[in-house]
């Protein structure tokens, strides 16, 4: 997977690129990112990306002639890339956009700032817009970071273990079971004893009871949405008639 990145503050992404999973994955090959500045391509000696909107209000608007060079020349090198804009008014990014995302050969995401970026960018060349919720950031180089580490997790080598990415929260629409590891007790709190059974299918359904508890108390939307077989509501209804209103 190649990640294209146009930003105003190639500076920002020093650090989150260069540890961990990220790191990892590029040093496997797995994936490439490569920054490009967006004022290499402004037309002045003074790199100016921005101007005052029409119409007038307050803040500032970037340019549509840098950015539209900018993606012009990676566009060139990259033409089966899909240009991707960080956007308010994108289409919220879960886990289904992430597999989603994870199957293109590859993403130019364009990292927006000011008041926004002049309207004709995107109807010339974005074909996504990704957002990570109702909420403002300063800029976009925030989400792309968010984009890069979501979509890197789901290829196949990027994890230490495949296996990790297929339980983590959101695959199956539910939020994860709970975790634990040494030692089995602490400040009084025990690990609870069926996770110390060896019962694997023990095991399998108090973590799957667990995961439809969880997401039932604090995300009943997610819920509403998982087609529940049998054993599901089974195990909801033990839940329930175990905690009562909580569950419900």
């Amino acid at each position: 997977m190649i990640f294209d990145i146009l930003t105003l503050f190639p500076g920002m992404f020093r650090g989150p690129f260069d540890e961990s999973i990220i790191r990892r994955a590029r040093e496997k090959q797995l994936i490439d990112i490569s920054l490009h500045n967006i004022r290499d391509y402004a037309l002045d000696r003074h790199q100016v990306t921005d101007d005052a909107p029409y119409g007038g209000g307050a803040g500032m608007v970037m340019k549509v002639e840098p950015l539209s060079a900018c993606i012009q020349a990676v566009k060139t090198l990259r033409p089966a890339s899909t240009v991707v804009m960080t956007s308010p008014q994108g289409r919220p990014l879960s886990h289904g956009v992430a597999q989603e995302l994870s199957r293109r050969q590859g993403m130019i995401i364009i990292c927006g700032r000011y008041e926004g970026v002049d309207e004709r960018i995107r109807d010339l060349y974005v074909e996504d817009d990704i957002s990570l919720g109702d909420f403002v950031l300063s800029g976009g180089e925030i989400a792309a970071m968010a984009i890069v580490d979501a979509v890197t997790r789901l290829i196949p080598g990027a994890l230490g273990c495949d296996e990790s990415a297929a339980t983590d929260s959101f695959c199956d629409g539910l939020l994860e079971y709970p975790q634990y590891t040494r030692p089995p007790e602490f400040m009084g709190l025990s690990v609870p004893e069926i996770l110390l059974s060896g019962n694997h299918e023990l095991i399998r359904k108090w973590r799957r009871a667990q995961s439809l508890g969880k997401t039932a108390r604090l995300r009943p939307d997610l819920l509403a949405k998982v087609a529940l077989n049998d054993e599901d509501r089974r195990l909801l209804k033990g839940l329930e008639q175990e905690h009562g209103s909580a569950v419900r």
